[in-house]
């Protein structure tokens, strides 16, 4: 039971991270490293406007989620809309969202220190006994809102106008601006959604087991091993992929040891890669000859 329900935290925080990162990969096409320090990012602006401000928690999370929305905003206008408009490849995108968060990191790591902070001001009990294992109340509000988040995203993505607009861009930006779409518009979109769900889950990360500078990497890596096995484009993918990877984390852990987590989860990856590159729900690519 205790392997249940670590299994299904660690998937709650895995759903929520690649649906964000699904959200400005589609319109984008790289692997935005950038997002590793806007995850951190909610984590450290709570702990300035609760900790340093002296904000109760019911204020300074959302003036967080506010800020890494902004982040992610100000990170696509600053920097890879100019790159687009240079007509920059794919590579350089992705080294200049690697600069991005190595040095936006060590600005947190200066004004904050490399020692692990808290937000929590309530007292650490013992959890909550279910048939034998122990869930806190910050792991429940957890799972809770990584299913509320998961399934607002997936209505929004389907049904809205927005959703729809993001998807056309992803096929084709081309395509799109001829047909009266704002691709810049729509990417400046994703880039707000998806730096608020991904500061979201940075919050919550650091409510369950603290935060350090460097915590969004990792972070970031097991969102895009759930992404790609879940299959790029597909949220209820990403679901899947979230689970079978938390699943296998938790299990390796009770079999091997903890160290091997990391481990186990790019194994999955190779494995995915070699045999079903689409993932569970993606879609293979057609070739086509004109």
């Amino acid at each position: 039971m205790q392997l249940l329900i670590n299994s299904t935290i660690a998937f709650s925080e895995y759903c929520i991270i690649a649906i964000s990162f699904l959200i400005v990969f589609q319109v984008n096409k790289f692997i935005n490293f950038s997002f590793a320090i806007v995850f951190t990012s909610g984590a450290y602006f709570t702990f300035l406007f609760s900790q340093l401000f002296g904000l109760p928690l019911y204020t300074s999370i959302p003036l967080a989620i506010l800020c890494t929305c902004l982040l992610g905003c100000l990170i696509e206008l600053i920097i890879y809309k100019h790159l687009r408009k240079r007509k920059s490849s794919l590579l350089i995108l992705l080294l200049a969202s690697l600069g991005i968060y190595i040095v936006l990191q060590n600005v947190i790591s200066m004004f904050f220190g490399d020692d692990t902070k808290s937000i929590r001001t309530w007292q650490v009990v013992e959890g909550i006994n279910v048939f034998g294992a122990r869930i806190t109340p910050v792991q429940i509000i957890i799972i809770g809102t990584s299913i509320l988040l998961v399934l607002l995203t997936g209505l929004y993505l389907r049904h809205s106008k927005t959703g729809r607009a993001m998807r056309a861009v992803s096929n084709d930006p081309d395509l799109a601006n001829i047909s009266g779409i704002n691709s810049n518009k729509v990417i400046l979109t994703s880039f707000a959604i998806g730096s608020a769900l991904v500061g979201i889950a940075g919050i919550l990360v650091s409510l369950d087991v603290d935060m350090t500078p460097t915590m969004g990497m990792n972070a970031l890596m097991m969102g895009v091993v759930a992404m790609i096995v879940g299959g790029v484009g597909s949220i209820w993918g990403i679901v899947l992929g979230s689970l079978l990877l938390a699943l296998a984390q938790n299990l390796g852990v009770w079999y091997i040891s903890s160290q091997w987590q990391d481990a186990i989860a790019f194994a999955i990856l190779l494995i995915f890669l070699l045999f079903k590159p689409e993932g569970f729900f993606g879609k293979k690519l057609k070739k086509a000859a004109v």
